[in-house]
């Protein structure tokens, strides 16, 4: 017919509008994917930052919401503590370490008093071990391991809160102190209730578990005197298997403290802990700081120093002039063993913290019997002779009063190879098994059922 044209098809066009929609919803999807990526790259790289600026990771706000052991860590609001502490007044702050102002504080409606630190944000010290004191303290129960009650982690604050401890650190009685000397039966007493919560950390817990950081200030006594263990922000725990004899790790520490062989090598064993309570031991005998200066104003590493006194015969000079007259010569000579181990530069050849509870424990055997029977002025290992009363043994300046601790070591540890190897003899053995019950250890341990109950 004419004027008639056939229909035209509108195939093609069809398909140039479905590929068009099919391109553009995959097209969209594409970029919204980079979109999603970005964004999260982003949140990632603030949180890492973050992280490593010791601001608070987002895992620490809730116990709830982490890998924290919520059963047995108790969480405090800012506003708990800031009750606590009178809005964390200057005036409740009763100490200052490498982690930041400590205060005293009271919670449950006044009811408890407590220690409450807080991290200082120029602190070496971060949200690593903010989370490492928490969960080693939170499984971890021992008369002489201090008690961490809880923390917080609310308005960009890291905030741990302890038993309090009316009597401070052990520091605080031995040297550039208004308080009273400890009478040395006392101080072997402190030696040891320290040396029995290290002793459970080694081999009473599940896994053993290096301190990293054991000085004065780390050692903190009760209203009964009784010492407690503390500060674990640098604690590792040990090798997990026969195999392993060592941890490979970043040298830290406190200087003075620092085994020189973990410096050197970066291997850390449980005998680091050892040397580093031998370091203890010099400061409890010698009333001096584990860094001091001469009277020539020189440095002057304390370890070091009574090794070489040692060797040449000459510790008396060393020892605390309070102590004149008041030290058993058998009791000094075991626990100068004791000592003289532990400093080993061979780290093999140092006891186990078990042995030095057995050292520790028979002087304090020894002491108590010879104050029994009446020490005799003159019962005394040679301090009574060549003490010169004019020298300056008494007083020294710290070097390092902050108690900061450092992630890299160069020379500046001293270190002595020690002459004197420290075993008990089968009569010591035996005499510690009869006559010493009562200070033998006991991995005092128990879950807290209830950590809003304390």
């Amino acid at each position: 017919q004419p004027g008639y044209s056939p229909p035209t098809s509108n195939k093609p066009n069809n398909n140039k509008v479905v590929f068009g929609i099919v391109g553009g919803v995959i097209s969209g999807f594409v970029v919204l994917s980079l979109l999603c990526f970005f964004v999260y790259r982003q949140k990632r790289r603030v949180k890492d930052t973050a992280s490593n600026k010791g601001v608070p990771v987002m895992e620490l706000t809730k116990c709830g919401s982490s890998s924290l052991p919520s059963e047995l860590c108790r969480y405090f609001s800012l506003a708990e503590i800031k009750r606590a502490t009178n809005n964390l007044d200057n005036v409740f702050i009763i100490g200052v370490g490498g982690f930041g102002n400590v205060y005293k504080g009271f919670i449950d409606g006044g009811a408890t008093q407590v220690a409450i630190k807080r991290l200082n944000p120029e602190s070496q010290q971060g949200a690593h071990e903010f989370r490492t004191e928490i969960e080693m303290l939170s499984q971890l129960r021992h008369l002489h391991l201090v008690s961490l009650i809880g923390y917080c982690n609310d308005g960009g604050e890291m905030i741990l809160i302890y038993d309090y401890m009316a009597n401070g650190t052990l520091r605080d009685h031995l040297y550039n102190s208004k308080n009273p000397p400890l009478p040395w039966k006392q101080r072997i007493e402190i030696c040891l209730g320290a040396a029995q919560g290290l002793q459970y950390l080694h081999s009473g817990a599940k896994h053993t578990i290096i301190h990293r950081d054991v000085k004065t200030t780390n050692i903190l006594l009760d209203e009964k005197w009784v010492a407690k263990v503390s500060d674990f922000g640098l604690s590792r725990i040990g090798p997990t298997n026969k195999s392993q004899t060592h941890v490979s790790t970043v040298v830290k520490g406190s200087f003075g403290y620092l085994d020189p062989e973990y410096s050197r090598r970066g291997q850390l064993t449980e005998k680091s802990d050892v040397y580093s309570f031998g370091v203890v031991l010099c400061e409890i005998l010698c009333a001096r700081p584990a860094i001091h200066r001469s009277a020539e104003k020189a440095l002057v590493n304390l370890a070091a120093q009574a090794q070489e006194c040692h060797r040449n015969g000459t510790l008396y000079n060393m020892i605390d002039p309070f102590l004149k007259g008041k030290i058993a010569v058998e009791c000094l000579k075991k626990f100068t063993e004791v000592v003289m181990s532990c400093l080993h530069d061979n780290g093999m050849e140092r006891p186990s913290m078990d042995a030095v509870v057995w050292g520790l424990q028979f002087a304090l055997q020894l002491q108590e019997t010879a104050e029994e029977e009446g020490l005799k002025p003159n019962a005394i290992a040679g301090i009574e002779k060549d003490i010169d009363e004019e020298s300056p043994i008494i007083a020294y300046a710290m070097e390092d009063e902050s108690g900061e601790v450092f992630s890299s070591i160069g020379d500046h540890v001293m270190n002595s190879r020690s002459t004197t190897s420290f075993s008990l003899t089968s009569d010591e053995q035996s005499f510690i098994r009869k006559g010493s019950d009562k200070h033998l250890s006991k991995a005092v341990f128990s879950e807290i059922r209830d950590p809003q109950g304390r």
